[in-house]
């Protein structure tokens, strides 16, 4: 394998990596961090083993990662899950370090789900922090993981107290499944109307919500996967008062849309995940737009796969003789997409070289608790995790097709997409682990956890009061 060294002289200057093959340029970097075309990458996940049970294209397998690796993504954080029946966080996570000690192609750290916040749960926050862990996920919806607000304020409480990161999955259960009661009502199953029960209103509410309960308790939080334009107007006013609110987005805000999930037959199931693509291009080029201004702090892929040709656990298995189009609440969320994501963003040109770095790498880096291991390129401090693009034209135009991608899932919500730019190397602590003309995949299941420290976008510990009730 070929070995950069990160402890290598990169300078504030432009550096020209150039092909063994070829004296053209293969693609242009530079060491300033904000800047790269090249940079480290970094990626969130959502699982929802609870919801739709075992998921055999979860990232955690090792294929996920190898699809990763692959798309460009050197460190993926993914979720370590705590049902309803758990009691210790603790538990949950050392078992998420058994199944993937030893099985990653990329870098890994893990957010934990929290959907049971018990007392016990609650106390064990400071061990999280202690094991490299700064980040964790509540929901809002979903009836094997919806938090009421009453425990997402104590998530928050102990959060603010031990400088952890809430992540929110912001809509509205249980008016959605009001929704769903009354279109099952009017004998409506059908993929298509995943969107319908969801509308954007739910979202906007939601996301509301949380900014308020997170003002309440004066603690940042992260608001995930935001698929609404009014929603993310809520955040982009919440930030321009100095709130400490932080949005992602994901590629299928941006190229999906509500019509894909009526497709013939069955096959709309394969773009349901939640909250659903929303109307049209002009819902897209808000999304865009909350990209390019700073609304989105960060763009993750969201990747959770369904196999779809699964009649057991995965798209499929809502249809049933009296159901032959399936029935759209049993339809597992979600759907692959993190081979995809820097490809499709990168070749939209809709963000500049900069802030596609920012929003895909830097930022997350230092939302999460990376900075400057990951995200960034620090002769002696960073990793050397690079991703080597070719040059504008220098690739030709291919077309997105589930056979060339590396996932253990049949099936893309992007088949057919063009690109005209894919990842030529994917550098891994100076390793290439990936050589798109030299035999594609050339790493192995060398990934290592990553612990992280605070965020570096939140309150610090030692900038805040305790907080009083009386206060008020």
């Amino acid at each position: 394998m070929e070995r950069l060294h990160s402890s290598c002289p990169i300078q504030a200057i432009d550096l020209l990596v150039t092909s063994q093959e070829a004296s053209t340029p293969t693609s242009i970097l530079t060491s300033r961090p904000c800047s790269v075309k090249a940079a480290p990458q970094i990626i969130t996940k959502q699982v929802l083993h609870q919801a739709h049970g075992p998921n055999p294209a979860s990232l955690m397998q090792p294929i996920g990662t190898r699809s990763a690796i692959c798309g460009g993504t050197t460190t993926v954080i993914t979720f370590a899950p705590q049902s309803k029946a758990d009691h210790s966080l603790l538990k949950v996570l050392e078992d998420t370090h058994a199944k993937a000690k030893n099985n990653c192609y990329t870098d890994y750290s893990f957010h934990l789900l929290v959907g049971n916040p018990t007392p016990l749960a609650l106390s064990e926050f400071a061990a999280l922090r202690a094991k490299g862990i700064s980040s964790l996920k509540i929901y809002m919806t979903y009836e094997a993981l919806q938090l009421r607000d009453n425990e997402i304020l104590d998530v928050l409480l102990e959060a603010r107290r031990q400088g952890i990161t809430t992540m929110i999955h912001a809509e509205n259960g249980d008016v959605l499944a009001w929704m769903t009661d009354q279109l099952e009502k009017k004998g409506l199953y059908s993929p298509k109307y995943h969107a319908t029960s969801r509308p954007q209103l739910l979202e906007t509410e939601a996301t509301n919500r949380a900014i308020t309960l997170s003002t309440l308790i004066s603690t940042p939080i992260l608001i995930v996967h935001v698929s609404s334009p009014t929603a993310a107007q809520h955040i982009r006013t919440a930030q321009t008062k100095g709130l400490p609110i932080y949005a992602e987005t994901c590629p299928q805000y941006l190229f999906l849309t509500r019509h894909d999930l009526d497709k013939p037959g069955f096959e709309g199931a394969k773009c349901v995940c939640s909250p659903p693509p929303r109307d049209g291009p002009e819902d897209h080029d808000a999304i865009w737009l909350g990209l390019q201004n700073g609304t989105f702090t960060i763009l993750s892929s969201d990747h959770c796969p369904f196999v779809y040709d699964d009649a057991e656990s995965g798209k499929k298995s809502s249809i049933t003789p009296t159901f032959p189009e399936g029935r759209f609440k049993y339809i597992p969320n979600g759907c692959p997409g993190i081979e995809t994501r820097l490809p499709l963003v990168l070749n939209a040109e809709r963000l500049s070289l900069c802030k596609f770095v920012e929003v895909t790498s830097t930022n997350a880096a230092k939302l999460y608790g990376l900075y400057p291991r990951k995200g960034a390129l620090l002769p002696g401090i960073s990793d050397a995790d690079l991703v080597v693009w070719y040059p504008r034209g220098g690739m030709g135009e291919v077309a997105v097709r589930n056979e060339i991608l590396h996932h253990n899932v049949d099936y893309t919500p992007f088949e057919g997409w063009k690109v005209g730019n894919w990842p030529r190397w994917t550098i891994l602590r100076g390793e290439v682990v990936w050589d798109r003309e030299g035999g594609g995949c050339v790493g192995g299941k060398g990934g290592r956890f990553v612990e992280r420290g605070e965020s570096e976008m939140g309150v610090r510990r030692d900038e805040k009061v305790e907080w009083d009730v009386a206060a008020f």
